[in-house]
C-alpha cells in the first residue's frame, strides 16, 4: 500500500524529492505547497524539473492540506523560523497528517529543546494522534543512528567524533550569513555564536549521551575561520583574498573531565581552502566521517554523490530529504508525539529497490 503524501517547500531538498516521489511504488504525491508566488499553479513536476506530472503547487497551504493526505513532508526553512514551523508542522497534524521534517533541527532531540518551544506542538501531537519526525543527514542519520550504531559495536567507546567534511562550492542555499563563508573575516556569522550553535546543530550531543546512559558536564563550542589567500572562484561565485572560504567548528560534549562525544564541521568553498585541516581519507572532497576510540577502534566514512551529476551537495540534500521520507510508514506506526531516531525502527527503504 502506498501513502500519499504531501511536500511543503520546493528548495534544493524539495525539488529533488519531488522527482523521486513522481514515480515512487510506497509514495503518492498527494500536494504540494510552495511559499514562492510566482510557483503558484504551477505543475510540480516542472518547478522539480521534470516535466509535467499532474500535481499542481500552490501557496494556500490550507486548501492543499484540506485535501487529505496520510504525511506531510515538510522542507520550510531553518530553525531561525521556529514559530512559523511549529505552527506550519502542527496545521498539518490538525488535519489529519503525520509529518516527516528536516527543517527543524534542534527538534533532532526535543528533550534538549527549551519546555517553552516544545509544549504546543507536543500538545497538537497528543490532541490529534499524530507524531513528528524531524530528521535529515547532518543534524540526522550521520551524527544520531550511524555513530550510536557503530558504538554499539565496542566493548569500550573512550571518544566519539562526528564529521561533516564538505565543500559548499556547489550548494546553492544560503551559507553567508549562518556561517560566514565569503564574508569578511570580521564578520559576525549567525552560528558563531555558541548557543545558537549548540541549539542547531548540538542536539545529538545529549541524545547520543542518553542512549548510551553517561552524563554530560557541559557542551561547549569551537569556531576557526580560514582567510583566502588569494581570490577563489567557483561554480557559484567567489571568495575575495583576506576573506573567510573555510570554517571549522566543534561542539562538544564533555564526560569525566575532557570533552569525549564531538560533532566537527570542516566547510569549505572548494577544496582548496584550508589545506591544513581535516579531509576525507576515501576520497579528496567530501565526507561524513565517524571516529570511534576504544575498543575496537572504528573509522567510518560516508559519501554521498548525485546519481546524474555526482555532485555531494546534491547527493547528500537528496539523502537528507529521503531519510525523512522514508520514515513516514514507521513515523505513521509510532506513538503520538515529537519522536527521535530512538522511538522508530530501522528505516530500510521500502520501494526503494524496483
Amino acid at each position: 500500500m502506498s501513502h500519499r503524501v504531501i511536500v511543503w517547500g520546493t528548495g534544493f531538498v524539495g525539488k529533488m524529492v519531488i522527482r523521486e516521489l513522481a514515480d515512487h511504488p510506497a509514495f503518492e504525491l498527494a500536494g504540494v505547497i510552495v511559499n514562492d508566488p510566482e510557483k503558484d499553479g504551477l505543475d510540480a513536476g516542472e518547478i522539480a524539473g521534470i516535466g509535467p506530472i499532474g500535481v499542481i503547487a500552490r501557496t494556500d497551504a490550507a486548501s492543499v492540506l484540506a485535501a487529505g493526505a496520510d504525511a506531510l513532508a515538510y522542507f520550510g526553512p531553518t530553525a531561525a523560523y521556529a514559530a512559523q514551523n511549529i505552527e506550519n508542522m502542527s496545521m498539518a497534524m490538525r488535519a489529519g497528517m503525520d509529518v516527516v521534517s528536516t527543517s527543524m533541527t534542534p527538534f533532532v532531540y526535543p528533550k534538549a529543546c527549551p519546555p517553552h518551544m516544545i509544549e504546543g506542538i507536543e500538545k497538537t501531537c497528543q490532541e490529534t494522534g499524530k507524531s513528528c519526525f524531524t530528521t535529515g543527514i547532518d543534524p540526522g542519520f550521520a551524527n544520531d543512528l550511524l555513530p550510536m550504531t557503530l558504538m554499539g559495536l565496542c566493548g569500550r567507546v573512550d571518544r566519539v567524533r562526528i564529521q561533516e567534511i564538505l565543500d559548499y562550492s556547489t550548494y546553492a542555499g544560503d551559507y553567508a550569513g549562518p556561517m560566514g563563508l565569503g564574508e569578511p573575516m570580521e564578520f559576525e556569522a549567525l552560528l558563531q555564536n555558541p548557543n545558537v550553535l549548540i541549539f542547531s546543530w548540538g542536539h545529538t550531543v545529549p541524545m547520543i549521551a542518553d542512549a548510551i546512559g553517561v552524563e554530560l558536564e557541559k557542551i561547549d563550542t569551537i569556531w576557526e575561520k580560514w582567510a583566502a589567500t588569494e581570490r577563489i572562484d567557483f561554480p557559484l561565485g567567489s571568495v575575495a583574498k583576506g576573506h573567510c572560504a573555510a570554517i571549522r567548528f566543534e561542539i562538544r560534549g564533555w564526560v569525566g573531565g575532557e570533552p569525549r562525544i564531538i560533532v566537527e564541521h570542516c566547510n569549505r568553498l572548494t577544496t582548496a581552502a584550508a589545506p591544513d585541516w581535516p579531509r576525507p581519507k576515501m576520497r579528496e572532497d567530501d565526507a561524513y566521517r565517524v571516529i570511534v576510540e576504544g575498543s575496537p577502534n572504528i573509522e567510518q566514512e560516508t559519501a554521498f554523490r548525485g546519481a546524474l551529476d555526482g555532485d555531494p551537495n546534491s547527493g547528500g540534500c537528496l539523502a537528507n530529504g529521503m531519510r525523512a521520507v522514508n520514515a513516514i510508514e514507521a513515523v505513521i506506526a509510532a506513538r503520538p508525539g515529537l519522536l527521535t531516531p530512538l522511538d522508530i525502527p530501522l528505516v530500510p527503504g521500502v520501494g526503494t529497490m524496483r
